[in-house]
């Protein structure tokens, strides 16, 4: 079997459809498909994010309140969605930074089932689940676990934040481009800490390598998968 990485497909704008993305934070969002979103919305497409955690765990030195910087970190999504067209938003401010146990990550892929049925998508996002941050590995698991309980037939695709995935489809985004960065720049809170315009968003420029020699950023996209065997079994023995 060969070990070469595939050709991914390469796409000038997504799928239309109604979207629906879960995103463990409230700029995950727009560092792994805030372009693709963008590009949905201008095609007509209503888009929907879910923000799963809290997010009062990107303040280390502890700078802010806790129910302030949920607050605060609330009104950056909104004002970085603006930008991309975005407006529909909820927050469902799980805790963050640990592995579920057994009851919760049924109790949270139920609650994917349920939202999932509710707002009928034709394409999901979320972080891909080789994500090494441990909020965004356990949301890919959550959501594939919440996509077969609720028995949904769709395209759901796994994003990168901070960790490079190999590529099964690549989205030119270099016509809204511009309008991410600066979706980006409202999280305000985060980059406090990090330059994630250049740390996170450098990713795109070498992603366009697949795309059109004119094209300068693309975002990268592999199939989210099935629950794992484990997962599966622990669906099953608690329906």
């Amino acid at each position: 079997m060969s070990e070469r990485a595939p050709l991914p497909e390469t796409r000038e704008r997504p799928a239309p459809g109604r979207v629906l993305v879960f995103v463990p934070h409230a700029d995950d969002d727009v560092i792994g498909c805030g372009g693709t979103c963008a590009l949905h919305v201008e095609q007509g497409d209503p888009v929907r994010v879910i923000v799963v955690y809290s997010g009062v765990e990107g303040d280390p030195d502890d700078r802010y309140e806790p129910e302030e910087l949920t607050e605060l970190r609330k009104g950056e999504a909104r004002a970085g969605g603006k930008h991309l067209g975005i407006e529909d938003y909820e927050f469902w401010g799980y805790p963050e930074g640990h592995e579920p146990g057994p009851a919760e990550l049924v109790a949270a892929a139920r609650r994917i089932a349920l939202a999932v049925d509710a707002y009928g998508p034709d394409v999901i996002y979320t972080p891909w689940v080789g994500e090494h941050h441990v909020d965004h590995h356990v949301a890919a698991r959550v959501v594939r676990c919440g996509l077969d309980l609720a028995s949904w037939e769709g395209d759901a695709w796994g994003f990168e934040v901070w960790t490079p995935l190999v590529p099964t489809l690549i989205v030119d985004i270099t016509s809204v481009y511009e309008r991410k960065v600066a979706a980006l720049r409202e999280h305000k809170t985060q980059l406090e800490y990090t330059d994630h315009v250049h740390k996170a968003l450098g990713m795109h420029a070498q992603r366009s390598l697949y795309l059109p020699a004119e094209s300068r950023y693309g975002e990268a996209f592999r199939p989210l998968g099935p629950p794992s065997a484990g997962e599966l079994e622990l669906l099953r023995s608690v329906e």
